[in-house]
């Protein structure tokens, strides 16, 4: 969604996001896109066919639900990793528990992670506070350097396009429960690092000042 023209607000926090894209890839201060997605839990009631000479796939409509699960989805996009975390809840406590990981387990010798999320209410450096003790919270908190996309503008987020390959390759299809979707999104996410497919960004902001001259309030 692009916003209404003139909207300063949208252009600094797109400027600030773009300008971190740009900077070289730094192993000290490696860059961390950061969302969501959810997964409805749905099982076959009967059996389906598998595909046969002369004829397609099939399987029943119906089907039985198991409620939702949420997927944390943190990559690194210049260097080609990324991890999912599959939790019950998508709250600001386990917001920042997947914090915690980035920072402790999975980048344990960064000086600062730099982090792009979107703006949702419970990607706020408070769920840290929320959830942990103030000098843990605090802890955690000083290895992260926060960039947010501008409201509007999550597709500002790489880890949006991570998220659509997820969709496609990995959770377009039934799913009965949390064992099998940790699994599965495990392999993939397995599969995908052995392979460091990295992201190639190219909108600058040279690009946005060209081709979206009427969300700057003052343009030439």
């Amino acid at each position: 969604m692009i916003p209404p023209g003139g909207n300063a607000a949208f252009v600094a926090a797109m400027e600030d996001v773009l300008a971190v894209y740009a900077r070289p890839v730094d192993a000290a201060r490696p860059l961390v896109c950061f969302d969501e997605a959810g997964k409805d839990l749905k099982a076959h009631t009967r059996s389906p066919q598998p595909a046969a000479a002369g004829r397609a796939a099939r399987y029943d409509s119906e089907y039985t639900r198991d409620g939702s699960r949420n997927l944390f989805l943190a990559c690194a996009p210049h260097l080609g990793w990324r991890q999912i975390l599959v939790t019950e809840h998508r709250t600001a406590l386990d917001f920042a528990q997947a914090l915690r990981a980035l920072v402790d387990h999975q980048f344990p010798q960064a000086e600062r992670i730099v982090l792009v999320t979107d703006n949702l209410n419970t990607h706020r450096p408070a769920a840290l506070y929320q959830a942990f003790p103030p000098a843990e919270a605090w802890r955690i908190l000083d290895r992260i350097e926060w960039h947010y996309t501008p409201t509007h503008g999550s597709w500002l987020n790489m880890a949006e396009l991570e998220l659509s390959v997820l969709a496609r390759q990995c959770l377009d299809r039934r799913i009965p429960d949390q064992a099998t979707l940790e699994r599965e999104v495990a392999a993939w996410v397995e599969q995908r690092n052995a392979q460091r497919l990295t992201t190639a960004w190219h909108f600058t902001q040279a690009a946005a000042r060209t081709r979206l001259p009427w969300l700057y309030p003052c343009h030439e």
